[in-house]
């Protein structure tokens, strides 16, 4: 009694217990690890000290996926919100400091001149003209349909206020920051100077690639310390490096021969037993089969019956031959085509045009798609006849009562339609009755045609580039990897992961098995693409994960542009935040560097004389003539963009030789002959002013200098 006493009285605290057991076995570790750690947070970021709420943000990013209609991945919304975010707290405290206040009527005012809400005709008046309390109107009735319940329109108009209210924001503080630019008349001497002083001199130039590389080795040593030297330019995100084996789910040979065999299996007619008759039926095959949409539909077809024209081009050239070599009712295959087995009957052959220019009178009816008309589909048909009576044999008539009667995008136009491509013509999202008059008719043809729609009076305008085409009826079975393929597969991925869980090595196992080992290197952590394996944010959370050690491995699932595969993935490099781990981006600025300095060093020992005459012969070279070189144009004859070079021979004295001066293509030595400064000029104010419109012309860069200057933390890789 006493133990059962003890229970009732701790009741709570083993419901917690036994909360926590279900949490650890729905959960990984990490996750319960996390929720007990004192680090959980609801922020998914800082700006100079203000939080970021993390729910507040999710509901953005929901927001901007919503509006984007599906069009983005879950990270560029994310990355698109904080973004925004990042950039309005920036700017918010910056309009705070310089006291920058817009007002509810500078975003009215704003807004009422936006050429979308001038044009629009729901704010116009009878006139056209645009009616402010219209727009007054629009937006209290917005308001209503919101404390309705309707609401989402009355959020999208807030969120355009909120914007028009940032741009007003931003264009003030830029203009302020702007107005502060400024240069002296001495600053637009000294740039005058700068371009138009020219020098006269000669030159001795030792190319860095005069020496080999083989005597100006780097070592790793030597890329060490100088990146510890130069910390501060080469820190860098935090970044992972993987490699990777991918096991694609791709149907085997006798997955192929399956298909084959099953899609010839619907050519003839055949017997099979019926459940519902307990008997043999009879079964109709695509050669006796009228009915093709019905046929592919009852034998589950992989595609739906294609009432389009086919040129020769557009099949595969092992079958193009054969299909257009065939009569209507024979049947071609099986074939492969974009990976499925198909058979297909030949339905109709046609001269058809590649594209077809027409136009259209529209009598619509009650009842027809998209009509408003209280016609009857009689009183419709006796107005075409009318109509087509009055203007089969006169164009002008034609265009006159096509602009009275349409009421599409054609009235106006003479009830031009414009070009329609074959492929457009006969897709499903036109008209099929409409497609078969203007691409099975000669140019000039005129007729009532009825469709969906209505009567037409059509018009086939003008015709380009008619070929023989084919209509086909083809059933299609897509080739797919059966089961035990799969399984197979899959026990390749498995036993490639087991062997690395017990020490072996990628390399090793992949060169015993002929695996092919790609390599995904410096990945940050809010990427989600990885090069060969597309959007697979998966991979990418599971290598930035806290416990994740070099070398671990995992065997994941994913989909490739539809494509099914496993991917076995190992760790093979970490940089953590402003770290300093060398890689292949960081070698390919540190080493071109530290090599010429080596250069510079041998071509230094040999460069020996008073004179550029002996320096060029000890260094076996020329001496070469440098003519009237700027300092805002360095270059020198015969060798490129120098400015380091140009720069020395502005400041040495006239007729000395000058030391060795290290440039970008080698190491140079120098003696300036004549250097004439332009004439001295009343005023150097349009040179000021260039310099000022320079400047205001990188306002663009404000944000930038804002953004890097600004304390930031970002936790989004911890969430998304």
């Amino acid at each position: 009694m006493a133990i059962l006493s003890k229970i009732r009285d701790r009741s709570m605290f083993l419901i917690l217990i036994v909360g926590l057991a279900l949490f650890a076995f729905v959960l990984d570790p990490s996750s319960i690890q996390q929720f007990f750690s004192s680090t959980k947070t609801n922020s998914i970021g800082e700006v100079n000290g203000e939080n970021i709420d993390r729910e507040e943000f999710a509901r953005l990013v929901e927001n901007y996926k919503s509006q984007s209609g599906g069009r983005v991945t879950q990270m560029q919304a994310v990355n698109a919100v904080w973004n925004n975010l990042v950039g309005e707290k920036i700017f918010q405290s910056q309009l705070e400091q310089a006291g920058i206040v817009v007002g509810e009527k500078d975003i009215w005012d704003a807004m009422v001149a936006l050429p979308e809400i001038q044009n629009s005709p729901l704010f116009q008046n009878e006139g056209g003209l645009f009616n402010e309390e219209k727009l007054k109107e629009y937006i209290a009735n917005m308001k209503v349909d919101a404390e309705a319940g309707n609401s989402q329109a009355w959020l999208n108009w807030l969120e355009t206020e909120k914007s028009i209210k940032q741009n007003l924001e931003r264009m003030a503080y830029t203009t302020l920051v702007s107005a502060g630019l400024g240069a002296s008349l001495k600053e637009g001497e000294r740039d005058y100077l700068y371009q138009n002083t020219k020098m006269d001199g000669q030159f001795v130039y030792v190319p860095y690639s005069s020496i080999s590389d083989d005597l100006a080795k780097v070592s790793k040593e030597e890329i060490q310390k100088y990146l510890e030297k130069n910390s501060k330019r080469f820190k860098s995100e935090a970044s992972r490096s993987l490699e990777y084996v991918k096991f694609d789910i791709a149907p085997s040979e006798a997955d192929d021969e399956y298909a084959k065999t099953e899609v010839m299996n619907f050519v003839n007619d055949r017997e099979e037993f019926s459940n519902a008759a307990n008997a043999k039926v009879q079964i109709s095959g695509l050669k006796n089969a009228t009915n093709y949409e019905a046929f592919l539909n009852d034998n589950k077809s992989d595609l739906g019956f294609d009432s389009g024209y086919y040129y020769k081009n557009q099949f595969p050239p092992a079958v193009a031959d054969t299909i257009f070599n065939a009569a209507v009712g024979n049947i071609v295959g099986p074939y492969k085509d974009n990976g499925f087995y198909k058979i297909s009957k030949i339905v109709e052959f046609a001269q058809l045009p590649d594209s077809v220019k027409s136009s259209h009178i529209l009598i619509p009816y009650a009842g027809a798609v998209r009509s408003a008309s209280i016609k009857t589909k009689e009183e419709a048909k006796k107005t075409a006849d009318s109509i087509f009576a009055l203007v089969k044999n006169d164009k002008t008539k034609y265009t006159e009562i096509a602009d009275e009667v349409n009421t599409d995008p054609t009235k106006g136009k003479g009830g031009d339609i414009g070009w329609i491509r074959k492929d457009q013509a006969f897709s499903a999202s036109f008209d099929k009755d409409f497609a078969n008059y203007i691409y099975k008719n000669a140019t000039g043809s005129i007729a009532v045609v009825e469709t969906a729609f209505g009567f037409h009076v059509i018009r086939v305008d003008e015709q380009k580039k008619a070929d023989r085409a084919v209509k086909m009826a083809t059933y299609a079975r897509l080739i797919d990897p059966s089961e035990a393929t799969e399984n197979t597969i899959f026990e390749k991925a498995e036993t490639l992961t087991a062997n690395l869980a017990n020490g072996e090595k990628l390399v090793d196992v992949a060169k015993k098995e002929n695996y092919n080992v790609q390599s995904a290197l410096n990945i940050k952590v809010l990427e989600e693409n990885i090069p060969g394996l597309s959007g697979q944010r998966q991979i990418v959370i599971w290598a930035f994960a806290k416990e994740r050690e070099l070398g671990d491995s995992k065997r994941f699932d994913i989909d490739v542009d539809g494509k099914r595969s496993y991917v076995v993935v190992v760790l093979k490099g970490k940089s953590e935040k402003d770290g300093l781990v060398v890689n292949s981006e960081i070698l390919s600025k540190i080493q071109p560097e530290l090599i010429n300095k080596k250069k510079s060093a041998l071509i230094n020992a040999k460069i020996k004389g008073t004179t550029l005459e002996e320096i060029a012969k000890n260094t076996n070279t020329t001496v070469s003539p440098a003519l009237s070189v700027t300092l805002a144009s360095p270059l020198l004859t015969g060798v490129g963009n120098e400015p380091a070079v140009i720069g020395a021979m502005s400041t040495i004295k006239l007729n000395e030789v000058s030391k060795p001066i290290d440039g970008n293509m080698g190491v140079f030595v120098v003696k300036v002959d004549k250097r004439d400064t332009p004439i001295k000029l009343d005023n150097y104010d349009t040179f000021r002013n260039k310099i000022i419109d320079n400047l205001k012309g990188r306002s663009f860069m404000l944000f930038q200098v804002l953004e890097e200057t600004a304390e930031i933390k970002d936790f989004r890789g911890q969430f998304y």
